[in-house]
Order: C-alpha cells, then structure tokens, then sequence
C-alpha cells in the first residue's frame, strides 16, 4: 500500500511538473497526508524534496530545446522568492484550509483553460517583445506571484504559468520550461528549510516519491518538447484538469 500510494503520488506529480511547471507539493502532500498518515509538514518537505530533481531534469530538458529564459527567470525568480518571505509575515490572516483549495480549483480551472483556449503564442511574437519591458514585466509579475504565494501557501507552479503565457505573451514550451526551472530553486530552498526545521523524514516515502516523480516528470517533458502546440495544450489540459480533480476527491473523502 505505501509503495502504491508514493507510485501513485509520484506519477501525478511528475507529470505535473514535467508537463505544466506545477509543484510537487500540490499531488503528493495530500495523498500522503490521506493514506499514509504522514504529518503535514513533513509531507511537505517531502513533496519540495521531489520537486528538486524534477523539475531540474525537466528544466534541463525544455533548456536543450531551447524553451528556456533564464535570464529573465532568474529575474522572476528572485523577485518571487522575496515576495513571497516578505507575505508570509501575513499569511496568519488566511484560513487554513483555503491555501490547498486555492491551489486545487486553479490546477482545474488551468487545466479547461487550456483545452477551452490553447496558447498558441509562436516564439517569433514571443521574442519580438522589448528585453527591457520584459525584465520589467518579470518584477512586477513575480512580485505578485510571490504575494500571493505568500499570503495562499499554494499555487507558485500554477501561478507563473498563468502569468507566463497570460500576461508576459510566452510560448507555452518555454512558459513551462522557465517555470520548471524557477521551481527547481524555490523547491530546493523550501525543502532544506523543511527537513533543517523539522528533521528528516520517512527516508523509505521520501525516496520513492523522488525517484518516482523524477521518472514520470522527465516522461512529460520529452514529450512536451516534441508535441506540437495544439497537441501540448490538450495534453498539459488533461493533465491539470484530472489532477485537480483526484486532489479534490482525496481532500474530501
């Protein structure tokens, strides 16, 4: 049942990542929290433990297909990050049970997003974009990714790829890959504060759930980078739209 369980877990997530930037912590905490009993924060930290090595394979691999903007997710991904600790001092204010609801409905309604209106931004009009307005852009949006992962706890995945391909006018291959990549340092630096914290976790669930995770993610994102873009937007549709269910069906019963 617990190798079941971290599979299980472990695929949802990697196909998560691999296909959409979406965190680990989103599929595999609530699963292990429902079936394994695992306590919530280290369920967490092992789920930001997962995250790591997915989402750094799956940004290497968008990254050799050059679907990748570091220099500007670096940007983000700073501005992110402070947002975020600085939100944090408030995150007091919101209900608890909210944080992972947020997270669930926005991976569903993602998800028909993308089946309902595809992104079919091509790189041409992507990088026809002003670097200096897009450095700009990158500030002010990760600044209000940050603040509402701060305030929420949840969505940082599902946020920047909304923000990536809404707002800054992404292809949908490198939204995806720049978020992976970002993920990959928001993963590693939540996950050490988590076991520094906390302690190590249950090293037999903490090891399958990576592993596994690692597997599926980098599945997803060769697939990803192969598909066209009508085919990756039904694809990562279906994906985000059955993940959010399961989560929500495993939260209630």
């Amino acid at each position: 049942m617990e190798w079941i369980v971290c599979i299980i877990a472990g695929l949802g997530a990697g196909l998560g990542t691999g296909f959409a930037g979406m965190s680990a912590a989103a599929v595999i905490s609530p699963m292990l929290i429902a079936f394994l009993g695992v306590e919530p924060y280290q369920a967490i930290g092992i789920a930001l433990a997962s995250d790591v090595l997915a989402s750094s394979v799956s940004a290497y691999t968008y990254g050799k297909n050059k679907n990748l903007d570091i220099k500007n997710g670096l940007v983000m991904m700073v501005t992110v990050m402070l947002f975020t600790a600085i939100s944090s001092y408030f995150s007091s204010l919101v209900e608890g049970g909210a944080m992972g609801n947020f997270s669930t409905m926005m991976t569903m309604l993602l998800g028909i997003k993308f089946i309902v209106k595809p992104v079919m931004t091509t790189r041409e009009k992507m990088l026809a974009v002003d670097q200096k307005k897009r450095v700009i852009q990158s500030i002010l949006c990760g600044a209000v990714i940050g603040m509402i992962c701060g305030f929420v706890g949840a969505g940082g995945g599902m946020m920047m790829l909304l923000i990536l391909t809404a707002v800054l006018g992404y292809e949908l291959k490198t939204a995806v890959g720049t978020s992976v990549f970002i993920m990959a340092f928001t993963a590693f630096t939540g996950a050490a504060s988590h076991f520094y914290l906390g302690g190590l976790p249950n090293l037999k669930y903490l090891v399958i759930c990576v592993v596994s995770t690692l597997v599926f993610a980098q599945i997803a994102a060769r697939f990803a980078n192969k598909a066209s873009a009508k085919t990756l937007n039904r694809a990562l549709g279906m994906v985000l739209t059955v993940l959010g269910a399961a989560i929500l069906l495993v939260k209630i019963f």
